[in-house]
């Protein structure tokens, strides 16, 4: 008998599943039609263009979450085309460092386009700055180079993953590019927060402080000049080694965005700060993962633009907890230094942190407060605090509802308004659940603003077995715009895991991933925004 030249192999019913599963983590899932009229402009256009996975770190070696042998930073977080960055780079021995830069999108499902080799630069070892008043470390490196961002450049996260010739390790430098162009969607970054946990070189996150321990206190400072180590909690992401959080819990929106080509530009949390009317080019802003430090002015800015009739979604937990303060960079007099003692040679202790006139603005932050002051539960703790102020506004009446005690813990996210706009098409009833969704942190404590509408809610448990709870809510602006907040970190997750993301398993519970109910209801907020 003659085989069939259709007949199916093994390794063919094996290749057509695998190829299904990842279709399953990048695309919209199957079961809603797609009515909706094909997108254009700049952002297709731009996923058009061949994408790669090589923007990924093959080799990464962390020790004690820093990378020792090859790391870098940025003198700005964010720089608009035509503007210079100066890249600072440090190596273990002298060496020649390349920066193969990408901007991450979607590109076809590869998550991200190679758009510039840099270098090489002839690199030798810099010196770890001392420990500081206020337990500052803030880098005084040369700079390996100035690189002026092309006019062409779209607006985007950038990675520049660092490679040289004496090893095989690697490590990122990140940075945004912005714009300031009429928009749909502004995508901010969560770089504040990327900032306050960022430990390096070992110890000197804005949580460790000298003792008595104090993780929630205004005593320890922290600085944008110096590199990102890897992420020291939740999730074990060694694609965090110089790439802040990134692409923990921001990439994966980033990613479906620009997959179903809405029109969107990005902006850090330091643009939210200083540029107020930047907000009024956008229908929607979006608050995206873990976005927990604020400035007061960040608060105040969007706030207004909300009551201008901006639309805005949290599609984010543990948002707006801390009041920071953005400082310039400081002056430290390290010729004072006592090299054997680590202290200042003129017996004061640590070297004292002067203001520095000619310093670049908002590269140092310090915790200040607490928005919305302390609940009961948390000054039963006794562990946050003293602030010199204790009267900040609470960030339920931006969000919808605020972080609350206990702070972090596992849950599905359940619907309890089914009937709400924001659920047509996903077929869910009351008390459908989406597995594992809410974690590691969210929101509970609805405000109490009128039209305010609690869509999702439930219980959280904790590694300690402790409750506590989230309310996802939904809330009308006053100019026929509209305010949702998903409460929790994990929402990205349902939207995408693009190549690169690695979901986490916290509090004994984990999101499954791409969920055509969070795409659903996440495309039925924006369409609402006129989008």
């Amino acid at each position: 008998m003659k085989k069939s030249k259709n007949k199916i192999s093994r390794r063919d019913v094996l290749k057509g599943a695998a190829h299904a599963g990842l279709a399953a983590a990048l695309l919209p899932l199957s079961g809603f039609s797609n009515t909706e009229p094909q997108k254009s402009g700049l952002i297709v256009v731009e996923n058009k263009k061949p994408g790669t996975t090589d923007w990924q770190l093959t080799f990464i070696k962390s020790e004690q979450f820093r990378s020792k042998l090859i790391e870098g930073y940025c003198s700005k977080t964010s720089v608009r085309s035509g503007e210079t960055l100066d890249i600072f780079l440090n190596a273990a021995s002298q060496t020649d460092i390349s920066i193969d830069i990408y901007r991450m999108g979607y590109y076809g499902g590869k998550g991200g386009r190679f758009v510039q080799k840099l270098g090489p630069f002839p690199v030798s070892p810099q010196v770890v700055p001392p420990i500081a008043e206020n337990r500052l470390r803030q880098c005084e490196w040369e700079s390996a180079t100035s690189f002026k961002i092309p006019q062409d450049w779209l607006s985007g996260v950038y990675l520049g993953k660092l490679s040289c010739s004496t090893h095989r390790y690697e490590s990122y430098i990140i940075f945004i590019v912005r714009d300031d162009r009429k928009a749909d969607v502004m995508f901010q970054t969560s770089d504040n927060t990327w900032q306050a946990y960022n430990k390096w070189p070992d110890t000197f996150s804005l949580y460790d402080s000298d003792p008595p321990q104090q993780s929630l206190s205004g005593r320890t400072w922290v600085s944008y000049n110096r590199p990102y180590a890897k992420y020291p909690q939740v999730v074990d992401q060694p694609l965090s080694q110089g790439s802040g959080e990134f692409l923990l819990w921001e990439y994966s929106l980033c990613f479906w965005l620009e997959q179903q080509g809405y029109d969107v530009t990005y902006c850090s949390n330091i643009d939210t700060h200083t540029d107020p009317s930047g907000l009024d080019r956008v229908k929607c802003f979006l608050s995206v993962g873990h976005d927990e430090y604020w400035t007061l002015q960040m608060f105040e800015n969007v706030k207004k633009a909300v009551d201008r009739g901006l639309n805005a979604a949290f599609l984010s937990g543990n948002a707006l907890m801390w009041v920071i303060d953005l400082k310039p960079e400081v002056a430290v007099d390290t010729a004072n230094l006592d090299l054997a003692s680590g202290l200042s040679k003129a017996g004061v202790g640590r070297l004292p942190l002067k203001p520095d006139a000619s310093g670049a603005p908002y590269r140092t932050i310090q915790r200040i407060g607490r928005f919305g002051g302390f609940s009961e539960a948390e000054k039963k703790l006794g562990i946050m605090g003293p602030f010199a102020k204790d009267d900040w506004p609470n960030e339920n009446t931006l969000i919808g509802a605020r972080t609350v005690y206990p702070f972090n813990g596992s849950a599905d996210w359940i619907v309890t308004k089914p009937d709400h706009w924001i659920f047509e098409g996903t077929g869910m009833r009351k008390g459908d659940r989406i597995p594992g969704l809410v974690g590691w942190e969210h929101h509970g404590d609805p405000a109490k603003i009128p039209g305010l509408e609690v869509v999702a809610e439930g219980t959280t448990t904790n590694g300690a077995e402790q409750k506590s709870y989230y309310t996802a809510t939904i809330y009308p602006g006053p100019k026929g715009n509209w305010v949702f907040n998903a409460a929790t970190i994990y929402w990205s997750f349902g939207l995408a895991v693009p190549p690169g993301v690695i979901t986490p398993n916290s509090h004994f519970g984990r999101p499954h991933g791409a969920d055509e109910r969070v795409q659903k209801i996440t495309a039925n907020f924006l369409k609402r925004c006129g989008i």
